[in-house]
């Protein structure tokens, strides 16, 4: 319906800025749209695919139909295997949580499930991790203590042979 209007290449680190700041004030839709403005004028931007991917992410748990599939997919386009790990367990990490804040049945085992994906990716992204870079430890511990608060275990193995009684 309408053009939208493109974003400066000069105004990529205040629009970055910016979308930081909405994210922090808790508006992730505001942050998408400056991200996504931020991409149409330089696709490779690692800091905007890292807050969209984010922003994404923080509406998990606030009750938006929101489907993980656009957060999947930018995961590709960050650049270091670190990041691709580090934050294909945040994203992991935050669907466990959307699970145990929405409730239903069946959801303690699927966060279980969803928190040992997450902590996996951060075990691998701790192998590679910069210097003095201990962010997937802290990440990996945070998942932890959520499992052992909330008594979290894994879903029963079901024996698989059927009673003829």
């Amino acid at each position: 319906m309408f053009d939208l209007k493109p974003l400066s290449p000069e105004a990529i680190p205040a629009a970055i800025e910016k979308a930081t700041r909405y994210r922090l004030l808790n508006e992730p839709s505001e942050a998408e749209s400056i991200c996504l403005d931020v991409l149409r004028t330089d696709p490779e931007n690692q800091q905007a695919l890292v807050i969209l991917l984010l922003a994404l992410t923080d509406r998990f748990s606030r009750g938006y139909g929101v489907s993980d599939t656009q957060a999947q997919d930018l995961l590709p386009r960050l650049r270091g295997d670190y990041e691709r790990n580090y934050y294909a367990g945040i994203l992991c990490e935050r669907k466990a949580k959307a699970h145990l804040h929405h409730g239903g049945p069946g959801t303690g085992f699927n966060a279980f499930e969803l928190f040992r994906e997450a902590m996996a990716w951060f075990e691998k992204a701790e192998k590679i991790r910069p210097a003095g870079n201990d962010d997937a430890l802290l990440r990996w511990n945070t998942c932890a203590r959520i499992l052992a608060r909330n008594k979290l275990e894994p879903r029963p193995q079901e024996s698989g042979q059927l009673s003829l009684e």
